[in-house]
């Protein structure tokens, strides 16, 4: 039997989507509010999707304890109430859009996950915007 089994988490984070290679005019045209040089934050909503074959003997997909666990060290105490900008990292380099912090939460929990199961993340940076990974 294939299933999917959801965990949701939530962090708050700042940031600044900046692109330094352009100017300030064309970041501000860009990115707008956004781009704020004294960053903004969200209260940022996360659902964890893992898919794949019930082990017979035990009933379960994954055991919820363990990937609870997973997202606690992976996400939450990683981007928890820190700039992501300056505090983090996976966005020194990285524009942390909703999108690439979405891809970069994958990317974390992929690593840490056995190969079979299938991984999906949708990450809420408001109640009404939300991306989601592998599309």
């Amino acid at each position: 039997m294939r299933i999917s089994a959801y965990r949701k988490a939530h962090f708050n984070a700042a940031h600044r989507l900046h692109n330094p290679s352009w100017s300030d005019e064309k970041n501000k045209a860009v990115f707008g509010l956004c781009n704020n040089t004294n960053y903004h934050g969200h209260n940022y909503d996360l659902e964890v999707r893992v898919t794949g074959e019930v082990d017979p003997e035990t009933g379960y997909l994954i055991d919820l304890k363990i990937l609870k666990d997973l997202i606690k060290v992976e996400v939450e105490q990683r981007f928890d109430h820190k700039n992501l900008n300056l505090d983090t990292p996976e966005f020194k380099d990285l524009n942390p859009t909703a999108e690439n912090i979405c891809y970069v939460v994958w990317q974390k929990l992929r690593a840490k996950l056995d190969d079979k199961y299938d991984l999906g993340v949708r990450l809420y940076e408001t109640p009404r915007n939300y991306v989601e990974y592998p599309a």
